[in-house]
C-alpha cells in the first residue's frame, strides 16, 4: 500500500483515490489554496469527476483527521500543508503571498507558551510572521 493509503488507514479514513489524490497535490505544492488544488488534480487527470464540493469535503475529512494542516494569512484564502506535526510556524510576505516555513522558536511543542488557561493544556502554537521577501523588498 503506498505512503498516504497507509496514512489514510491509520486515521480511520477509506483509502479512495480522491484523498490519496488530494494528500499528492498538498506534498508536491506545499501552502497551495483549494482552487491550486483542483487545477492540479484537474491537469493530472489522476482522478475522476472531483466536484468543488467534493474536494472540500475531502479537505475536510483530511483536516479533521490531521492529516492537512490549515493556514488562514489574514486576506488570503485558506491555504493547505500535510500535517507534520513539527509544530512549525510561518512566514508570509506582504508584497507576493508567498509563505515560507519557519522552525519552532524555542525547544519543543508548543514552544511558546501562553499565561495561564484554566481549564487547557496547551499542545501547539501556531504563529505568523509578516514581512517582505528578498524579491519584493529589492523591487520596492
Amino acid at each position: 500500500m503506498d505512503e498516504f493509503g497507509t496514512r489514510l488507514r491509520d486515521k480511520g479514513l477509506r483509502n479512495t483515490p480522491q484523498r490519496r489524490a488530494v494528500l499528492a497535490a498538498v506534498a508536491r505544492t506545499p501552502h497551495v489554496t483549494a482552487a491550486e488544488i483542483a487545477t492540479v488534480l484537474d491537469a493530472d487527470g489522476a482522478v475522476g469527476a472531483l466536484s468543488r464540493q467534493g474536494l472540500y469535503n475531502v479537505l475536510d475529512d483530511l483536516v479533521g483527521a490531521r492529516l492537512l494542516r490549515p493556514l488562514e494569512p489574514a486576506g488570503s484564502p485558506a491555504r493547505f500543508e500535510l500535517e507534520t506535526h513539527d509544530n512549525h510556524h510561518h512566514l508570509v510576505c506582504r508584497g507576493c503571498g508567498r509563505i515560507q516555513d519557519v522552525p519552532c522558536a524555542v525547544g519543543a511543542a508548543p514552544c511558546l507558551e501562553p499565561g495561564p488557561v484554566p481549564g487547557f493544556r496547551v499542545d501547539q502554537a501556531e504563529v505568523t510572521w509578516w514581512g517582505m521577501c528578498a524579491e519584493c523588498e529589492a523591487e520596492a
